[in-house]
């Protein structure tokens, strides 16, 4: 066992008899573990070809990716392409964050974190493998190319946004929803997480400034009438 993974905990039972502690949420899975162990896990050239429906696929972007995107994307390929999709693996570099995206996917359970940050001088790449079933290699590359955050992506989001700046709106808050001004679009600052791009930036009407992690009713919408 030792030599297949040198950090697996070994219990001793009998008849299988352990605690539940000692075998749930353990936290034993862990990528930077999986990189150190499998040299060749974010390996981009390899092919893995079993027979002529099964296939492999690599893309590489210099380009910073949109976080929303790739997540939504991500989730897309899961709830719909995860039968035919053995695994997924690579990093990715998303825009505003100074560390990598590591993750992999085996049908539809997916790990991903953001990793270790960025070396200075080294170059900013996203790789991302495919392994899977009937392939449509144009539609993966398509799908990925389209979560790139291109100038015509950032002007699509802000156009697509529900609010203007000025808006009186309500926020959900741990009070509960309070009434307010939408003051910026496709607000960020350094103190949000890495790669989160707030739809809205709201001034509360008690002072506070808040910002809206997603452009829906859960958390932003118009004041309701009494």
């Amino acid at each position: 066992m030792k030599s297949m993974n040198s950090t697996v905990s070994i219990v001793r039972a009998t008849k299988s008899a352990v605690s539940v502690d000692s075998v749930l949420n353990l936290g034993a899975f862990d990528l930077k573990k999986v990189v150190k162990m499998d040299p060749e896990f974010l390996n981009t050239e390899n092919t893995h070809e079993h027979d002529t429906t099964v296939s492999s696929l690599s893309v590489v972007e210099k380009r910073p990716l949109d976080l929303d995107s790739i997540q939504r994307w991500i989730n897309y390929l899961l709830v719909n392409k995860g039968t035919d999709l053995y695994r997924m693996k690579g990093f990715l570099n998303v825009a505003h964050s100074d560390e990598r995206f590591l993750f992999q996917a085996v049908h539809m359970i997916f790990n991903g974190q953001f990793d270790d940050p960025w070396l200075p001088g080294e170059e900013r790449i996203s790789k991302f493998v495919f392994i899977g079933k009937n392939l449509n290699h144009d539609e993966l590359r398509e799908g990925f190319e389209q979560c790139v955050l291109t100038p015509e992506l950032a002007a699509r989001k802000l156009k697509n946004l529900r609010f203007s700046v000025g808006d009186k709106v309500e926020c959900q808050t741990n009070d509960g929803y309070l009434p307010g001004k939408v003051v910026k679009l496709r607000f960020r600052d350094e103190y949000m997480p890495a790669g989160v791009i707030a739809p809205y930036q709201i001034a509360l009407d008690n002072g506070e400034l808040i910002w809206a992690p997603e452009d829906v009713n859960d958390y932003i919408r118009k004041i309701q009438k009494k």
